[in-house]
């Protein structure tokens, strides 16, 4: 349509593009979208919404919520509780003002609705984030033959923050696990590697590294596991490209990237059943959803250490997937048929 122009920033990292910057012009006269229509995308935070409405030329207002800021705040104290009261009234009054609003789940869709009691009249459509794919063709791929022994042939990758709400543990544990059902000959061909977002001045980062280390000497694994801080991109393509498979611990995540990512790569998923993965994860197409127990994802490990196939098949089918739903143009179409919606 002539009426509308949509222009995308891409984020230089291999992260999903949260926020897009997106231009739609007024369109042309005699366009079925009439004089002087324009649409204003409002990316993750609310406040900002009514200064939208009250401009001079009325804008329609697309909310695309990531999820309810009020409920990323901690509330340890009662002045706490009570600076939050005001701020929390905020977002949601705010947030239902929007001409159009999308979130970026089915899972955030329902914390939403169980968030914002009095916008139980609105049912937000869910728009995926996209993976910026050119991010992945343009890195060119670190050599980390110094973090992998050799002659490791079922590399499993964990990347996560270092954060006690990651469930990293449960990989340690998975892997205890999966070492009971193999023979010392499989077992010698297997390896993890913890790659994490790490950042000294964050006492949790500090703490939780180091329990993570004791738990996998605790559990006789710490010869078979790698722990890394604060990796590359380059580290990373590297180590997506040479997995078997990627283990994503945490529950309830609101969409998560590292599925995607994976995916993209050819690489197959265990995750938790849950959150976002539910979404972006096909159960024994892409990966396995699995509940959160070491038990359950070592079955899935074993699966992929008998069947080596499984990484190829799974792989390929992953990277379909992303490309039919998760691509850029796959978000920028979707969101272009909301914008076109808008401005009608």
């Amino acid at each position: 349509s002539a009426a509308l122009k949509l222009a995308t920033t891409h984020s230089p990292n291999l992260h999903f593009e949260p926020r897009r910057v997106l231009r739609v012009e007024p369109p042309h006269p005699t366009s079925p979208c009439g004089r002087g229509t324009a649409c204003t995308p409002c990316p993750t935070v609310s406040a900002c919404i009514p200064v939208l409405r009250l401009a001079r030329t009325r804008k329609k207002v697309l909310f695309y919520c990531h999820f309810p800021d009020q409920l990323l705040t901690k509330r340890e104290s009662f002045l706490k509780r009570l600076y939050r009261l005001p701020l929390d009234w905020l977002e949601e009054y705010t947030t239902g003002m929007a001409d159009c609003i999308v979130v970026n789940s089915k899972f955030t869709a329902k914390v939403f609705k169980d968030t914002f009691k009095s916008l139980s009249h609105i049912k937000p459509d869910v728009l995926y984030p996209s993976l910026n794919i050119r991010s992945f063709e343009e890195i060119v791929p670190a050599d980390i033959a110094d973090l992998i022994p050799k002659k490791k042939k079922f590399l499993f990758l964990s990347i996560n923050r270092y954060e006690r709400k990651k469930n990293l543990a449960l990989a340690l544990e998975a892997l205890h696990e999966l070492q009971g059902r193999l023979d010392s000959h499989e077992w010698d061909e297997v390896h993890l590697v913890m790659a994490g977002g790490y950042d000294k001045r964050v006492l949790e980062n500090v703490e939780h590294y180091e329990e993570l280390r004791r738990l996998a000497a605790k559990l006789d694994v710490n010869d078979h596991v790698t722990f890394l801080r604060s990796f590359s991109d380059e580290q990373k393509i590297s180590l997506l490209s040479n997995s078997v498979c990627v283990l994503y611990t945490p529950s309830n995540e609101h969409f998560g990237i590292v599925p995607l990512e994976a995916m993209y790569m050819r690489c197959p998923v265990i995750a938790v059943n849950s959150g976002g993965p539910l979404e972006s994860i096909s159960h024994n197409v892409t990966g396995f959803l699995c509940d959160p127990l070491p038990m359950q994802f070592a079955d899935a490990m074993e699966k992929i250490v008998r069947n080596p196939l499984l990484k190829d098949i799974m792989g390929a089918a992953g990277r379909v997937r992303v490309m039919e739903k998760f691509s850029s143009e796959a978000f920028s179409e979707q969101l272009y048929q909301y914008i076109r919606r808008l401005t009608e």
